[in-house]
């Protein structure tokens, strides 16, 4: 069995806030083997609650693994929670100005380092009333081109049951089940010596996504919308 990764003090302190918060839930865990226990990895997930990164930051840690998160700068910017994501090993995201590609190189840089690398491409939790995945940005594409490490898409549901970002409800009790279910790595070998276009990486982001959308759906046992009546928000 492989050793734990080791995180070092911020770490410990994440694991110290994050792993009582869990306890809200019953966590269930479907084909967890398939996050890599060594290694580069870029963990592509979908969005559903604020409470997400805290649940998601524990599962990954329980398969032995520290995540290092792409999140908002505006989050590192919180008195004790940002200094714990930065020291932690997150990633801040400037989106909308000249510092975005600086994300990435962080991301890239801490993929070349062997870390796993955990990525909501939608950006915020989703605004469609059902939580189902909406429009997401090409930086996951980005990452995953240039980058040849495993991109695993991942689905997780049932963290909106208990805080819901949108009607503002926290409802701990009684206790909702939170399930994360882990796919296959996504292929992308037919896309990597392609030219970068707007195009190619609107269609991988795609494809990534729909690869969580495909967990996400054997999660929930239903259907999402048709592309064509969600046009807005994925087209």
């Amino acid at each position: 069995m492989a050793d734990r990764e080791k995180g070092g003090f911020w770490v410990g302190a994440a694991a110290a806030l994050f792993y009582p918060l869990t306890w809200m839930g019953r966590s269930v865990y479907h084909n967890a083997d398939r996050i890599p226990r060594s290694g580069p990895a870029l963990l592509v997930m979908n969005h559903i609650s604020h409470l997400d990164p805290a649940v998601d930051a524990v599962f990954v840690h329980r398969n032995k693994r520290v995540p290092r998160f792409m999140a908002k700068d505006s989050l590192f910017r919180i008195p004790i929670f940002g200094k714990i994501l930065g020291g932690s090993g997150g990633i801040p995201v400037y989106r909308g100005s000249g510092d975005a590609g600086d994300s990435l190189r962080a991301a890239h840089q801490a993929l070349r380092e062997g870390k796993v690398v955990l990525i909501y491409p939608e950006g915020t939790i989703t605004k469609d009333p059902d939580g189902w995945p909406k429009r997401s940005y090409t930086g996951v594409a980005r990452l995953a081109l240039e980058s040849d490490v495993p991109v695993i898409p991942i689905a997780r549901w049932g963290t909106h049951q208990i805080w819901n970002g949108y009607t503002k409800k926290f409802r701990p009790l009684p206790r909702k089940t939170v399930v994360h279910s882990v796919g296959e790595p996504v292929d992308l070998s037919a896309y990597r010596e392609k030219e970068r276009s707007q195009a190619l990486l609107r269609e991988v982001t795609e494809l990534v996504m729909d690869r969580v959308l495909e967990q996400l759906v054997e999660i929930r046992g239903e259907q999402p919308p048709s592309r064509s009546g969600d046009a807005e928000g994925r087209a």
